[in-house]
């Protein structure tokens, strides 16, 4: 019974690992989300860049299109852009952070079947049955 306790941390260690690489797919997706957020903004700029000051532009809202100074919808855009690159450093961040969790959780699991050599091999004969 003296590797109980170890068994314990095992599957503490192992859903910590489970949870912190959800975290960080949920983050990656969220990430992409914001990319192509920006690059819209950018292109968007980019359009409205090469139109005359005087140029009727229009604003989508749903199915309808309302009238909207170009001034504004350049405004618009680039602070979508700033807040699209605010969030994916924000994030970035935060998934550095949850690698490194991550790599810790590893480390520690390798550190635990290094210690205890039976729970190393039932770990095993459950994953080849």
């Amino acid at each position: 019974m003296s590797d109980e306790p170890n068994r314990a941390a095992f599957v503490e260690l192992q859903s910590r690992m489970i949870e912190t690489t959800g975290k960080i797919k949920q983050l990656q997706t969220q990430m992409r989300s914001k990319e192509s957020e920006k690059k819209r903004a950018y292109l968007t700029l980019e359009e409205l860049s090469q139109l005359p000051d005087d140029t009727n532009t229009y604003k989508a809202i749903g199915k309808v299109f309302i009238l909207e100074p170009r001034s504004l919808m350049v405004n618009e855009q680039e602070k979508k852009l700033n807040d699209s690159e605010t969030a994916i450093s924000s994030m970035q961040t935060s998934k550095e952070y949850l690698e490194k969790q991550l790599g810790e959780v590893e480390n520690n699991i390798r550190e635990l079947l290094q210690q205890d050599p039976g729970l190393a091999r039932q770990i095993l004969s459950m994953t080849v049955q």
